[in-house]
């Protein structure tokens, strides 16, 4: 079971890769534009809420 989330996990973030590529050649369709979006927004949001993270711990430790 935890075999099968992980490779939908997975799936979408490939596909979601394709999407941005896809759109940054310019020829994508409103759906992959909208897919490529909410990709990026969701790298943004990890990449900040690790970020976050990180200065929290870094603060702990002093």
């Amino acid at each position: 079971m935890l075999v099968l989330i992980l490779s939908v996990v997975v799936l979408l973030l490939i596909g979601g890769s394709v999407c941005v590529f896809w759109t940054a050649r310019g020829d994508a369709p409103r759906w992959a534009r909208g897919v490529a979006k909410a990709t990026l927004l969701g790298s943004e949001l990890t990449r900040s809420a690790s970020r976050g993270s990180r200065s929290q711990q870094s603060s702990e430790d002093d």
